[in-house]
């Protein structure tokens, strides 16, 4: 019996994993159907390697039947020779199916995993910052990573497993009909038995691991969170108060996961017990008809292997249903975004930009707002020359930077007309109006690689010599050429590696090697030092030189000589002029003005 009670064991494991699978919630399954789809003759061979090692798993026990009864029972060596070697040779077909069914869906499971998250990202690159600004990119991340690996297991090794498991399982049913309807019927009686009382159980287990989850989660987040954030907690001494609240939730995480396991642990022992209690129930049954004669040794033992076949195979299926109820939400995660279309679009007959680049912008009675509802523009109407340099200025939400955002068609307009080189923007390619420009903003964005994979980030194929060349007009290459590797040093997440004022530069050379004919700045010197300030503002004169230019200065010292001042004020223009006529009106520009180069003066 102990023989016996080890395979119940291994099975009750399997059962108390699998939550009650709801159908419905496995349809998001079928949009990975298209993707594997793609590859047909590995799919066809995949299939018929399984076929072939399912069909010779069953042939086995008929095999070990025939010897049992013309061999054992009337002690023929002969015969038990001769099923022998069948049964060898079944078994070395059914282990070279094996190892091709594996190994053929696994390379599905692989090349499918990747075309998803190739395509997850490419979808998401292709989607508009307004997606973005309602999503966090922690979240998508983990769609991208964690869903996509989650998904590798339905497609390669579960999706195999639950297929030659229903074969397995029908194949099985069909053999031990054949072999003996009466105890066929007594499975029909003690399956239910079993069945019932683990799956009723199982329904609580359930609920249980998901109070388990939930607290594990909460207690993750935290901790995301709090190491995030060290600086903050350290600058705060909260270290104390922070370890305290996460051993907390650590306890109740500890306590929800002994509650499950206390459950899991009677329902191991309650399918353990149903299942021994039912398998002697059927060797009884079954030697009782081989005591009359209905039945051979041999059809019971044929009969027996066959039961527990199914047994394993039914076990596989609920296991695997239940994994796939958990891939079919990281499924439905992903295709809600690849189904996710942008507000974005481009123009069924897009208009080409007139060659060579003009350099104009014109905003004509610009309206525009994130939610619909309140509005962030109102009325802008103004127009940059070729070559002319136009400042934005104005408190913080009068809608400069929303300005520069609409330029690059980030967003659409609500009414109104943007204009660059005289063509309406939303005629344009997206590709095509984007290259127009090179964009410096407040905190530029550093990639973490090298120095000079962030330069060449403003044109990929650049060589050397032009590297080297924006770097120079940047007033990049000389601090470059005091570090140990050059333009091959690693400048870490987000450029922690370098200062302020470097990071600026460096965005500066982007742009400049990009050689966009519109420049657009957005308070690029507004956090820096003023030795820092006075390297970057030089960068920044020879970006701008020959360049049409929209800056967004909060220091008017920076825009002195700009050729056109516009002031903002809740989304409309207040004022416009250059800077002496600015400070000669005496409005708004004027008081601000005063204040700044009092305060310079008396720094």
């Amino acid at each position: 019996m102990t023989d016996q009670a080890a395979p119940a064991q291994a099975d009750a494991e399997k059962i108390v994993a699998t939550p009650v699978v709801n159908p419905r919630k496995l349809q998001p399954l079928r949009k990975l159907v298209p993707f594997m789809l793609r590859y047909p003759v590995r799919l066809g061979l995949t299939v018929a390697f399984l076929l072939v090692s399912a069909v010779a798993s069953l042939a086995i026990p008929a095999l070990l039947g025939g010897a049992i009864d013309q061999g054992f029972i009337t002690q023929n060596l002969e015969n038990v020779g001769r099923y022998g070697w069948l049964i060898v040779g079944v078994a070395a077909i059914m282990a070279v199916a094996s190892g091709a069914r594996f190994y053929f869906i696994s390379v599905i499971g692989e090349r499918v995993l990747a075309d998803l998250r190739q395509a997850v990202f490419a979808h998401l690159l292709g989607l508009d910052a307004r997606y973005f600004d309602t999503h966090r990119v922690g979240e998508l991340t983990s769609r991208l990573n964690g869903d996509v690996a989650m998904i590798r297991g339905a497609v390669g090794s579960s999706f195999s497993l639950a297929l030659r498991s229903m074969v397995t399982i029908v194949g099985a049913l069909i053999m031990m009909l054949l072999t003996s309807p009466i105890l066929t019927l007594a499975v029909v009686i003690a399956a239910p038995a079993i069945l019932f009382p683990v799956i009723t159980f199982a329904r609580r287990l359930r609920g249980m691991s998901r109070r388990t989850q939930d607290a594990l989660a909460d207690l993750s987040a935290m901790a995301t969170e709090m190491l995030g954030a060290t600086r903050t907690v350290k600058s705060f001494t909260q270290e104390p108060v922070q370890a305290a609240q996460y051993d907390e939730r650590s306890e109740a995480s500890y306590s929800a996961e002994v509650r499950r396991l206390l459950a899991r642990s009677v329902l191991v022992g309650m399918v353990i017990f149903l299942g021994t209690a039912a398998l002697v129930f059927l060797v009884w049954w079954g030697a009782r008809s081989v005591f009359e004669g209905t039945v051979t040794a041999g059809q019971l033992a044929q009969f027996l292997v066959y039961a527990l076949m199914a047994s394993g195979a039914l076990t596989n299926v609920s296991e695997v249903l239940g994994t796939l109820q958990s891939v079919a939400g990281a499924t439905e995660r992903l295709t809600e975004i690849l189904d996710t279309e942008p507000t974005i679009r481009e123009a069924a007959n897009p208009v080409a930009l007139p060659v060579p680049a003009l350099g104009t912008v014109a905003f004509e009675k610009v309206n525009f707002s994130y939610d619909g509802s309140e509005p962030v523009l109102t009325g802008l109407d103004f127009s940059v020359g070729r070559g002319e340099t136009v400042a934005l200025v104005g408190a913080s939400g009068s809608g400069k930077s929303t300005t520069l955002s609409l330029l690059q068609r980030f967003y659409d307009v609500s009414d109104g007309v943007i204009r660059v080189d005289g063509v309406d923007i939303r005629d344009v390619r997206l590709r095509e109006l984007r290259q127009r420009f090179a964009y410096v903003e407040q905190e530029p964005t550093i990639f973490a690689g090298t120095i000079a994979e962030n330069i060449r980030f403003g044109k990929p194929d650049a060589d050397e010599a032009e590297v080297e060349a924006a770097s120079r007009a940047a007033l990049v290459h000389d601090f470059v050429m005091d570090l140990p590797l050059g333009y091959d040093t690693m400048v870490g997440e987000r450029g922690v590696m370098l200062s302020g004022g470097q990071k600026q530069r460096l965005a500066i050379a982007r742009a400049i090697l990009k050689n966009a004919p519109i420049l657009l700045l957005d308070e690029a010197t507004s956090a820096l030092d003023a030795q820092s300030e006075r390297l970057v503002q030089t960068a920044l004169e020879h970006l701008m030189a020959g360049r049409t230019t929209l800056v967004i200065a909060h220091r008017l010292a920076t825009i002195r000589d700009a050729d056109k001042i516009l002031v903002l004020d809740g989304g409309h223009i207040i004022d416009q002029g250059t800077h002496d006529e600015l400070v000669a009106k005496g409005g708004r520009y004027a008081e601000l003005a005063r204040l700044q180069f009092r305060l310079d003066d008396a720094g």
